[in-house]
C-alpha cells in the first residue's frame, strides 16, 4: 500500500469563487466574485463581541450555541415569520450557514440518498451533499425568471430521493421563490415524504417590493423543513462564521451532536456580539438595508447592460448573472478572465453554478460592496 490523498480530495477541489478572488488579488483588481460582503458591521454588535473577550468570555459553549443567541434567533424569527421555535430544542448555531448545513446532512441523510438541486446552484450546497456523500440531482430553472414545474420535479424524483434543497433567495440567481412555486414543492415533499432544505441566509435581501416567504410556514411544512440561515450578510460579518439551523427538535438534537463532533461550538465571544444585533435592531434596519443593496443592483445592471452584457435582474440576494457571450472564449471561465484582464472586474464563470456546460455564457457578479467600489467597477465595465 503507497502512501496517496484520499479519494475524498475530488469532494473539496478549489471553488471558482475562491480561484477568481485569486486571480483578482494578482493584478490589484475590483473583486465581484466573491460574496465578501465588506460593508461595516453594526457598532453595537463589533462593542459586545469586543466587551464578551475582555469580560473573558472566552471558553467553549454549549454545542448548539449559548441562550442568548438561541433565545434571539427564536424571537427574530417569529418576528419576522410567524414560526414558533424553542430555543433549548429546536435551534442550533453552528460554524456559519455553511457549517450548519454540514451537520443536518450529516444527521439526516445516508450515503447514496437523493436530494434534489436547482440550477444554477451555489456550489456549496453541491460540494456539502457530495462530501457527506449524498448525491445531487439536478433540476434547471428557466431564465429570467428561473421558473420550474411540478413535473421537473417528479422526473428528477426516483426511490432513492431523501430530500430538495432550496435556496431563496437564490446564489447566484436572486431569485425569490413565489408562493406558488413554494407550495408546489411542498406539495411534492408532502407526496413522497421528502426533507426540504432550504437556504435562506440572504432572507432580508429583497428588491422591487419582493417578499421572502419561508418555507417552513406552509401547512404541513414544520415538521419536514430544515431551515438554515446566519448572520453573515446581514451584519456584513461573513468571517465570524455563525449560522444556525431552525428544525423540530426530532432531528435538532442529533444535527446539535454532529456539530459537536465537527465544529465543537461556534466562537463564544462573537456569538454574544451577535445576540446583541439580533436583539437591539429593529425592522427598520433590515429594511434600510435592501434599500441600499437595491441602489447597488440597479447601478451595477445598468452598467452590465451598457457594457452589453445583459444581466438577469435579480429580485433578492446580492449577485447578478450576467450573459457574456459577447466576449471571446469557448468556456466561461476563459470569458471571465478575457474581462478581468481588459476592466480589472473579477467574477465567477458560470459553468460554477451547473453540472454541465449550461452556464458556459454566464457570469456572476456580486455587488455587496461600498458604494465606491461599485463606482468604480461600474465605470470600467462601461469602458468595455
Amino acid at each position: 500500500m503507497t502512501r496517496e490523498l484520499s479519494r475524498r480530495r475530488q469532494w473539496v477541489l478549489q471553488s471558482e469563487i475562491r480561484n477568481m478572488s485569486i486571480e483578482c488579488d494578482k493584478i490589484g483588481g475590483i473583486n465581484l466574485s466573491q460574496g465578501v460582503c465588506d460593508m461595516e458591521l453594526p457598532a453595537a454588535i463589533r462593542k459586545a463581541a469586543q466587551e464578551a473577550i475582555e469580560k473573558g468570555y472566552n471558553s467553549y459553549t454549549r454545542y448548539d450555541g449559548i441562550s442568548e443567541l438561541r433565545e434571539a434567533i427564536a424571537i427574530k424569527q417569529e418576528r419576522f415569520t410567524g414560526l414558533k421555535y424553542d430555543a433549548d430544542t429546536e435551534i442550533v448555531v453552528s460554524s456559519g450557514s455553511t457549517g450548519a448545513l454540514y451537520c443536518a446532512c450529516l444527521a439526516l441523510l445516508n450515503p447514496q440518498d437523493e436530494v434534489i438541486v436547482f440550477e444554477p446552484y451555489y456550489g456549496y450546497h453541491v460540494s456539502t451533499l457530495i462530501a457527506t456523500q449524498a448525491t445531487p440531482v439536478y433540476v434547471k430553472t428557466i431564465p429570467p425568471d428561473w421558473t420550474f414545474t411540478c413535473d421537473d420535479l417528479e422526473k428528477a424524483r426516483t426511490s432513492r430521493t431523501k430530500g430538495i434543497i432550496v435556496n431563496t433567495p437564490s446564489n447566484p440567481s436572486g431569485k425569490v421563490f413565489t408562493y406558488n412555486e413554494l407550495s408546489i414543492i411542498a406539495d411534492f415533499a408532502d407526496k413522497y415524504d421528502l426533507f426540504v432544505f432550504t437556504d435562506e441566509i440572504y432572507e432580508h435581501f429583497v428588491y422591487d417590493g419582493a417578499k421572502h416567504i419561508a418555507p417552513a410556514t406552509l401547512a404541513g411544512m414544520y415538521e419536514k423543513t430544515i431551515t438554515i440561515s446566519g448572520v453573515s450578510k446581514c451584519f456584513s460579518i461573513t468571517g465570524w462564521r455563525i449560522g444556525y439551523c431552525l428544525c423540530d427538535k426530532k432531528w435538532a438534537q442529533t444535527i446539535g451532536y454532529f456539530n459537536d463532533l465537527v465544529y465543537v461550538c461556534a466562537p463564544a465571544p462573537l456569538q454574544k456580539g451577535v445576540a446583541e444585533g439580533l436583539s437591539i435592531l429593529d425592522d427598520s434596519y433590515y429594511l434600510n438595508m435592501s434599500v441600499q443593496y437595491e441602489k447597488k443592483r440597479d447601478a451595477l445592471c445598468s452598467a452590465l447592460k451598457d457594457a452589453g452584457l445583459e444581466p438577469s435582474i435579480p429580485g433578492g440576494a446580492y449577485y447578478v448573472l450576467a450573459d457574456i457571450s459577447p466576449l471571446p472564449g469557448n468556456t466561461s471561465k476563459e470569458k471571465v478572465m478575457y474581462l478581468l484582464d481588459k476592466t480589472k472586474v473579477a467574477s465567477v464563470p458560470g459553468e460554477a453554478f451547473y453540472h454541465d456546460e449550461t452556464g458556459r455564457n454566464l457570469a456572476r457578479f456580486c455587488f455587496a460592496k461600498e458604494d465606491n467600489v461599485i463606482d468604480n467597477a461600474c465605470r470600467m465595465l462601461k469602458a468595455l
